[in-house]
């Protein structure tokens, strides 16, 4: 977990990096916390970008996607015949508990607990729409 909160106060020590105006909201902090986390978490399997290469399916426009319906990815039978989409709550419980969540699932992974560090990921993943994924 130590690696998660070093990451977590990268992610917040970045933020200064933001703009100082009237037009940075609660929102683009997070977002940006957010990015720099699933840098640190998530980004060693996972592109944003559909053309970036990646272990695992990218996120682009992932959160309101039935699970398991990206093009070009072998998914685990347990996640493709799911039914699930991915909500926000969705996807928290997948953070915190992928084979908890989806048994029988490819995905391996340390849970990411911290419902902050859990929001700020979330509120990145929301970010990430066709066309604006970070590269």
């Amino acid at each position: 977990m130590k690696p998660l909160l070093a990451a977590a106060a990268l992610a917040l020590s970045g933020l200064t990096a933001l703009p100082a105006t009237a037009d940075v909201t609660f929102e683009d902090v997070k977002i940006s916390a957010g990015q720099t986390l699933f840098e640190a978490e998530c980004r060693r399997c996972h592109a944003t970008n559909p053309t970036d290469a990646s272990y695992g399916p990218p996120l682009e426009d992932v959160v309101g996607r039935a699970a398991g319906t990206h093009a070009d990815y072998d998914y685990s039978d347990a996640l493709a015949a799911s039914g699930i989409v991915w909500t926000p709550a969705a996807l928290r419980a997948w953070m915190e508990d992928n084979d908890g969540f989806m048994p029988g699932t490819k995905m391996r992974h340390v849970g990411i607990e911290d419902r902050t560090v859990q929001d700020f990921i979330l509120a990145y993943l929301q970010s990430l729409t066709a066309g604006t994924a970070a590269q």
